[in-house]
């Protein structure tokens, strides 16, 4: 009678673990994970005219969102022939990634913009950035550029006294809880490079609240009047100011003079 027992306590045994491998063989095909590798950038350049954000890499994944043509979107990894990555209000899917430009960094929403443009009396690609930038003004810096190219436009160069002033302007507008091309500091963007001894032909400024850099330059370029001042082939040298923001999350302004 024991020995009974154990025969049936082993075959039960015996039962149980080949169940118990079989359901890992189903869950592991069902749950498999697919290889993610890194993309070597983090922001790209969408180049169809509505690219559907897919909530997986594949086209049996449902659509969750669209973006448009020349938005920038932020790029976390690839799985086979997708990116993983984010776009403008949060969303996070797949999409395919033949629509997608990568924009490598030099040597990741609409938020409020605003431009100003004025007087005093056009080979693409990025120039080098200024090593007194940080890293978002080297970002916003490379984004502008690339939105030049595009259009055919020569592209910006730093002049690091408008990069100075273009930082004191932000950094004004935090400190000072403002957000408008007039300063109650330094007046218009006009006084202040006049004040700041800076001499140009044609000049013009862009600002923003924003939470991330391709939003900031979205907005902008979703604007006619920033777009006007980013695709201005009388503009030749910039400078770029990004300062954090409670408010906002970050504070932009670029600044822009066109000079002989």
């Amino acid at each position: 009678m024991k020995l009974i027992t154990i025969k049936r306590k082993s075959i039960l045994k015996i039962t149980t673990i080949i169940s118990f491998i079989l359901m890992i063989g189903i869950f592991t095909n069902s749950f498999g994970m697919q290889h993610y590798y890194n993309v070597g950038f983090s922001t790209g350049l969408v180049t169809a005219t509505t690219l559907n954000v897919r909530s997986g890499p594949g086209m049996q994944y449902k659509i969750v969102t669209t973006v448009k043509k020349n938005e920038y979107i932020r790029v976390f990894a690839g799985v086979g022939d997708w990116y993983i990555v984010q776009v403008e209000g949060d969303y996070v899917g797949a999409v395919s990634k033949k629509y997608v430009k990568p924009i490598y960094p030099s040597s990741s929403n609409n938020g409020n913009t605003n431009n100003n443009t004025g007087n005093n009396t056009g080979t693409s690609g990025n120039t080098q950035t200024s090593s007194t930038m940080n890293s978002d003004e080297k970002e916003v810096f490379n984004l502008i550029n690339t939105q030049r190219a595009n259009n055919g436009l020569t592209a910006l160069k730093v002049d690091e006294e408008v990069q100075r002033v273009a930082r004191i302007k932000a950094e004004d507008m935090v400190a000072n809880n403002y957000f408008s091309h007039t300063s109650p500091t330094y007046g218009s963007p006009f006084d202040m490079l006049k004040s700041f001894k800076i001499s140009y032909k044609t000049a013009g400024e862009n600002i923003a609240a924003n939470s991330s850099n391709s939003g900031a330059v979205n907005a902008w370029m979703n604007s006619s009047g920033h777009k006007a001042n980013i695709l201005n082939s009388n503009f030749n040298y910039t400078g770029i100011g990004v300062v954090s923001s409670s408010k906002y999350g970050k504070i932009f302004v670029q600044m822009f003079i066109g000079k002989n």
